[in-house]
């Protein structure tokens, strides 16, 4: 196995930042310091600023990790970095070590995830799982028709590559509804623009079969195990 998922899945971080503490030369594997892409054999002792670093347990029919559905508001930060004002791990304040699935960007609201599983995050935003991603959107210009259809149609531009067709419905005079099954940083954004349209307000409502239910911003809940069996309906090891 490799040390960057090693060491997620005790849940200490993500894999991203397991390799940032490799570079950072805080990793030892028995004793010597750490290379990025180490493999790791049986019995092998990993430390983390020398503190040896050890898998979470947990009794039978119980979850070794946390995973939470949070109602991110305006203003917070989808990071990890501490130093960052604002950052969503701070602003959760959960008392293990969790960090977001994927991201919602600061001038955004509505659903996030978040756990203390570092390989399940890899998992879930694989681009074959095809999860559905539902927004509710308010722009500054009236949203017709031909709009809602050039943008479900696809072929956008958005960081040099195009968009994949998606579902969009009319919500009000300015506002609609997008569901994508891409991650793009600021994608909504970006095509609204595309066809002469800024964006006022952004709400996450839905990730696959997860919804926001009656969260309010700022409040969290626990995952159903439902919920986590219809994002990754393989895996078995909560």
């Amino acid at each position: 196995m490799r040390l960057n998922r090693h060491i997620a899945d005790t849940g200490h971080c993500s894999r991203r930042e397991a390799d940032r503490l490799i570079a950072e030369g805080r990793v030892t594997v028995n004793g010597l310091r750490a290379r990025i892409g180490a493999e790791l054999g049986e019995g092998d002792e990993v430390r983390i600023d020398g503190n040896a670093l050890s898998a979470r347990s947990a009794a039978k029919g119980q979850r070794r990790h946390v995973y939470i559905a949070l109602y991110k508001p305006e203003g917070i930060t989808c990071t990890t970095e501490a130093d960052v004002k604002g950052n969503i791990v701070e602003f959760v304040g959960h008392e293990q070590r969790i960090f977001p699935i994927g991201r919602l960007d600061k001038d955004s609201e509505g659903l996030i995830l978040l756990t203390s599983n570092g390989d399940v995050v890899n998992r879930i935003l694989r681009a074959e799982n095809k999860l559905e991603k539902e927004y509710l959107v308010a722009v500054n210009n009236a949203v017709t028709d031909e709009f809602l259809r050039a943008m479900a149609r696809g072929g956008v531009p958005v960081h040099g590559q195009p968009t994949l067709p998606c579902k969009t419905g009319k919500l009000g005079r300015f506002g609609f509804r997008i569901v994508l099954v891409q991650g793009l940083n600021r994608q909504i954004r970006l095509m609204a623009a595309h066809f002469g349209y800024r964006v006022k307000q952004l709400h996450r409502a839905r990730i696959g079969n997860v919804k926001l239910g009656h969260l309010k911003p700022g409040q969290w809940r626990n995952l159903s195990d439902a919920e986590l069996r219809g994002l990754l309906p393989e895996h078995a090891d909560w």
